[in-house]
């Protein structure tokens, strides 16, 4: 099962690194797999520590601005190394045990050192999915379609106009504005 999460890595210059990313995980989340794109910052990361955080969160804002490489949210080190986004309800300290190689996207097979939880999570809302689609869509904006976007985002803003409070309509003009900006 895919698990829509924020990730946060470290560089070996002990630069954090938050990005979104759907790590396959189980029911439980007793195992972990990332599937970072080579090219992606993440990879690097974890290449060069085997280190990162896995956080469940609801904050819909974060994870938009993650998408979008606007984010420096507040974060705390905790024991060994790891950096922990303070808003997330769930997160899992991981550390890489094998990697599965691919030309375009490894998998990293984790083992989860460390978890803990945060602020309760709000629970489920249409308008916090239309969200995270929004995201995926401006993290792919140079594999789909230009007119498939647009199509995408008209029928995710029905969602937002319906069911989304402040924090949701932000973050979708925040994704719907670097969208517009990335296909012209």
């Amino acid at each position: 099962m895919i698990l829509e999460s924020l990730v946060t890595s470290v560089n070996a210059n002990g630069e954090v690194n938050v990005a979104p990313m759907g790590p396959v995980v189980d029911r439980e989340i007793t195992t972990i797999e990332l599937r970072p794109f080579k090219t992606s910052t993440t990879h690097g990361n974890l290449r060069a520590t085997s280190r990162a955080v896995v956080h469940v969160t609801d904050d819909v804002l974060m994870i938009a601005r993650a998408a979008i490489g606007r984010i420096e949210p507040p974060v705390r080190e905790i024991e060994g190394g790891w950096f922990v986004l303070e808003n997330a309800s769930r997160w899992f300290a991981i550390e890489v045990v094998a990697w599965n190689d691919d030309p375009q996207r490894p998998t990293a097979e984790c083992a989860i050192v460390r978890q803990g939880s945060g602020p309760p999570f709000f629970g489920l809302n249409r308008a916090k999915h239309a969200v995270i689609e929004a995201a995926i869509l401006a993290t792919r904006t140079h594999l789909i379609p230009a007119a498939e976007i647009a199509a995408d985002l008209e029928r995710l803003r029905v969602l937002i106009d319906k069911t989304g409070g402040a924090q949701e309509h932000e973050a979708f003009e925040l994704l719907r504005a670097s969208i517009a900006q990335q296909v012209g």
